[in-house]
């Protein structure tokens, strides 16, 4: 994991070692990652979102603009393309919206909030479920989220949670490792796509 004591790799540097590993051993997911974001088209997401995309998502969508169907972080999380951004934001949004009153439960942190509108999601489990960067100022501000649309949000303790930054470092760490020590274990099927497995 990234440790707490020195600044997260740059986005850049992250993706850099994640296509390194993929193109030498898991071909059809490296095969799977979009080309760099239209920024015309981040630019709309920012528009329909209402605020800036964070720094390091701006980063990681203008060197991939999302995974396709495919895993990348671990354990299943695909990233998502700036439409998937949008649209990801905007449905959690409107549901919200939908309820007589905003959705109770959590704590001033948000723990166990069900949606925010400053939360950006980047990553979807295909389920109903997002990972998120909290965009609401402070000390929050960058740190990631699993919002699961059953429970609420909860936001990860380990330094991998700290920002997307530290996400993607961690990631890229994992794959070249063969996992994250106790947790994830990185698989390939035989059809070159990457896999994770928790242990």
């Amino acid at each position: 994991m990234a440790s707490s004591t020195r600044p997260d790799a740059p986005v850049e540097e992250s993706w850099d070692r994640i296509e390194a590993w993929l193109s030498a051993h898991a071909p059809a997911t490296f095969e799977a990652l979009a080309p760099p974001a239209d920024p015309a088209r981040l630019a709309s997401t920012e528009r329909e979102i209402g605020r800036a995309l964070p720094v390091p998502l701006q980063e990681s969508l203008l060197r991939h603009d999302g995974t396709g169907d495919l895993d990348l972080l671990p354990p299943f999380w695909t990233l998502l393309s700036t439409t998937g951004v949008a649209h990801g934001w905007r449905i959690r949004t409107r549901i919200e919206d939908r309820w007589e009153a905003p959705s109770e439960g959590g704590d001033d942190e948000g723990e166990g909030l069900w949606w925010h509108r400053q939360w950006v999601p980047f990553a979807a489990d295909g389920a109903g479920d997002y990972l998120v960067i909290d965009t609401r100022p402070g000390d929050r501000f960058g740190r990631i989220g699993n919002a699961d649309h059953e429970v609420g949000c909860s936001f990860g303790k380990e330094a991998m949670y700290r920002s997307l930054s530290a996400l993607l470092e961690t990631a890229a760490t994992a794959l070249e490792a063969g996992g994250v020590e106790g947790v994830y274990e990185r698989l390939v099927t035989p059809e070159g796509e990457l896999d994770w497995e928790i242990i």
